[in-house]
């Protein structure tokens, strides 16, 4: 079963910290690179990638303004990758969703993170 279940967001202020989980189903996470998008406020924006980490646990920080802020990791014997992010901002607030790299799946509800004061 195909399965993406994401958790973790929250209202945090600027400047705070919060980990995001995401627990994946075997099929999507065993030998593939794994990573996190984000949709921000509006039902229009498409979802951006965030970051990725591979089988071997190589990470990549796709977006500039996360990188020295946001570290990816991945957890093999859980089937669980992780969002580590610190000195969040306004601009950080959006739905996270987590998936295989390429091709995408199925995804997940994701889970909801607000940055405000």
């Amino acid at each position: 079963q195909v399965q993406l279940v994401e958790s973790g967001g929250t209202v945090v202020q600027p400047g705070g910290s919060l980990r995001l989980s995401c627990e994946a189903s075997g099929n999507i996470y065993r030998g593939n690179t794994m990573a996190w998008y984000r949709r921000a406020p509006g039902s229009d924006n498409e979802r951006e990638l965030v970051a990725t980490v591979t089988a071997y646990g190589t990470p990549y920080y796709a977006l500039p303004s996360v990188k020295g802020r946001f570290t990816i990791s991945r957890d093999d014997e859980k089937n669980i990758v992780y969002l580590q992010m610190t000195r969040l901002k306004f601009d950080d607030s959006a739905v996270y969703y987590c998936n295989k790299y390429l091709p995408i799946e199925n995804w997940g509800q994701g889970t909801q993170v607000t940055v405000s004061s």
